[in-house]
C-alpha cells in the first residue's frame, strides 16, 4: 500500500472535508443534469419503454415532437412489404378535458373533499395503447392486470404523480369530455410535468369519437421486427425502400436524439453551464484549502522524509497521488449521494436519469478537480525543512 493511500485510511477525517466538497460538487450537476434528462425521457417514456424496435416519422422530424412526425396511413402496409416486420401500428394520442367527480360523493369528509379537491375541468393529454396481447404500443412495465384492465371500455390509467392534479384516485370515476371513465390503473415513472396525462386503449378513445380511423393521416408508425438484434439493418432498408417518404429510427437512436435535443435549448445550456462553474468553484476551493491545511498538519512527517533523503518530486508526488485518492473517494461519495437523492426523488414520482457518459464525464471532471487542488497545495511542502525537527 502507499504512503498516500494509507495516509488517507489512517487520517481520513482530516480529508473528509475535501472528499464531501467533491461529492457536493458532483450531486449538484448530477443531480440538475438528471433532472432535465429524467424531463425529456417522461415526454417519450412510451415509445422507449414499447417494444417497437423501429419508429417511422416523417423525414423532416429530428426528434419526437419536434417538426411534422406523423404520417400517411398508406404507408402502414408499405411498411409490411419488409419480411422482417411482424406488426406496425400507429402512434395515436388526443386531447380533452378531465373532470373529477369526487366532490359529488355524499360519503367523503369536508377534509377528504379539500384534499382531493382539483379544478372542476382542466386539459389533459391522452397516451393510448392497443390492448391486443403483446401489442407493439404496450410499454413493457405494464402488467397484464393494468393491460386487461384497460381494454374494459371507458377505463383509464393515470401516473401516480397527476392523482393530485386530478384529484382522482385509484376506482374513481370521473369525466372526459363529458362522458364518466373509471381510474383502473395507478402508474409508476411516467410523470409529466408540462401536463396531466392519462392513458387509454385505442377502443374507449374510439368510442368516445376521439381516433377517426378513416383519417389519412395517422401518428408515427410503431414497428415489431422478427430479430432486433437487426433492428439498425432493417431500419436502413426501410429508409432505401421509402425513397425519402420516411424515415426510419431504431429505438434506441430516436432516444438518444431526443436527449440531444435536450441540451440544445439555450436556458438549459446556461443553466446547467451555471451549475458546473459553481461546482468546479466550489471543489477547488474547498479542496485546496483542506488539502492544504492537512498537509500543514503533516508538515514534520514530510521533513522527516526529507531528512531521510526524500527528494521534493518524490514528496509532490506523494501529495499528486493522495490528492488523486481523495478525488477516488469523492467520486464515490459523489454517485452514493446522487443515487440515494434519486430513489427520494422516484418515491416522489420524479426521474432522475443517470446515463453512464454523465457519470463517466463528472467523475473525471472531480479527479480533475482534486488533482488542481492538490498542485495547489504544493507550495505547502517548502515549509518542510529538516532543521524545524530540532526546534
Amino acid at each position: 500500500m502507499s504512503l498516500a493511500l494509507s495516509t488517507l485510511l489512517f487520517e481520513w477525517r482530516r480529508y473528509m472535508a475535501a472528499v464531501m466538497a467533491l461529492a457536493l460538487s458532483g450531486l449538484l450537476v448530477l443531480a440538475m443534469t438528471g433532472v432535465f434528462i429524467g424531463i425529456g425521457k417522461s415526454f417519450t417514456a412510451t415509445i422507449e419503454r414499447s417494444s417497437a424496435d423501429i419508429i417511422i416519422m416523417q423525414p423532416g422530424a429530428t426528434r419526437l415532437g419536434d417538426g411534422p412526425s406523423g404520417v400517411p396511413r398508406r404507408f402502414i402496409p408499405l411498411a409490411y412489404n419488409h419480411p422482417e416486420v411482424v406488426e406496425v401500428r400507429p402512434l395515436a394520442g388526443s386531447w380533452g378535458q378531465f373532470q373529477s367527480i369526487r366532490d359529488y360523493n355524499p360519503t367523503l369528509s369536508q377534509a377528504e373533499r379539500a384534499r382531493l379537491r382539483a379544478p372542476r375541468a382542466q386539459g389533459v393529454q391522452v397516451n393510448v395503447i392497443d390492448t391486443a396481447p403483446g401489442a407493439v404500443t404496450i410499454p413493457v412495465d405494464y402488467s397484464e392486470e393494468l393491460v386487461e384492465a384497460l381494454r374494459q371500455p371507458f377505463t383509464i390509467a393515470i401516473d401516480e404523480t397527476t392523482l393530485r392534479t386530478l384529484g382522482v384516485e385509484l376506482g374513481d370515476k370521473a369525466l372526459f369530455n363529458g362522458r364518466t371513465v373509471t381510474v383502473v390503473g395507478v402508474l409508476r415513472g411516467y410523470p409529466n410535468p408540462m401536463q396531466p396525462a392519462i392513458v387509454m386503449s385505442r377502443d374507449s378513445l374510439r368510442m368516445l369519437g376521439q381516433i377517426n380511423d378513416s383519417s389519412p393521416q395517422v401518428g408515427p408508425l410503431m414497428i415489431k421486427v422478427q430479430n432486433p438484434a437487426q433492428s439498425e439493418r432493417v431500419a436502413e432498408e426501410l429508409n432505401a425502400s421509402g425513397d425519402g417518404r420516411w424515415r426510419a429510427w431504431t429505438r434506441q437512436e430516436l432516444a438518444d436524439a431526443n436527449q440531444n435535443a435536450m441540451f440544445e435549448e439555450g436556458i438549459l445550456v446556461i443553466i446547467l453551464g451555471g451549475c458546473v462553474v459553481l461546482g468546479t468553484i466550489i471543489g477547488v476551493a474547498i479542496t485546496w484549502q483542506t488539502l492544504r491545511g492537512a498537509i500543514m498538519a503533516n508538515i514534520k512527517e514530510f521533513a522527516s522524509l526529507r531528512a531521510l533523503g526524500v527528494g521534493m518530486g518524490s514528496l509532490r508526488r506523494i501529495v499528486m497521488e493522495l490528492s488523486f485518492w481523495v478525488g477516488c473517494v469523492g467520486v464515490l461519495a459523489a454517485v452514493g449521494l446522487t443515487w440515494l437523492v434519486a430513489q427520494l426523488a422516484m418515491a416522489n414520482g420524479i426521474i432522475i436519469a443517470l446515463p453512464p457518459i454523465l457519470l463517466i464525464i463528472v467523475s473525471i471532471g472531480l479527479i480533475v478537480i482534486a488533482m488542481l487542488s492538490g498542485m495547489l497545495s504544493l507550495g505547502v511542502l517548502k515549509n518542510s525543512q529538516p532543521a524545524d525537527l530540532l526546534r
